[in-house]
């Protein structure tokens, strides 16, 4: 289960309609080994695709040692869907670098609402969990 501050939820879904009609990624992180997502970290989509994310690889670098530095992990690695559901795609899959993460994809292919939903994918395998919303 994932359970995640109201204001991080915004603040993805706040990222996920401004970078609407391409997709947008980040990282929320949080002290290692507490499964605990407190840092927001939006990242540039290096695709610049509407149907496809890439962190940008100098800025995931940076990223790595910062998270090193500061001994914290990636909880949360999220990006958006904007003409298609919130469930991972096989190129999502294919790019799963991390077990331990929780995946959270929100669709902003409706302007009036959106889709939040979180995943595990461990060896190409896709599990959905439920979201707890902490206020």
């Amino acid at each position: 289960m994932l359970r995640i501050r109201r204001e991080l939820v915004d603040e993805i879904v706040a990222h996920a309609r401004r970078d609407h009609p391409d997709e947008a990624c980040g990282v929320i992180a949080g002290p290692a080994g507490t499964d605990r997502p407190e840092r927001f970290i939006p990242m540039v989509n290096a695709a610049r695709s509407p149907t496809f994310y890439q962190f940008d690889s100098a800025e995931d670098f940076r990223l790595y040692r910062e998270l090193e530095s500061n001994d914290e992990e990636r909880v949360v690695i999220y990006h958006s869907h904007t003409a298609t559901e919130a469930y991972p795609s096989r190129t999502d899959v294919n790019i799963a670098g991390y077990p331990e993460a929780h995946y959270v994809l929100v669709s902003t292919r409706d302007p009036d609402s959106h889709d939040f939903r979180s995943y595990r994918i461990v060896d190409g395998e896709i599990t959905e969990e439920p979201v707890d919303i902490l206020d």
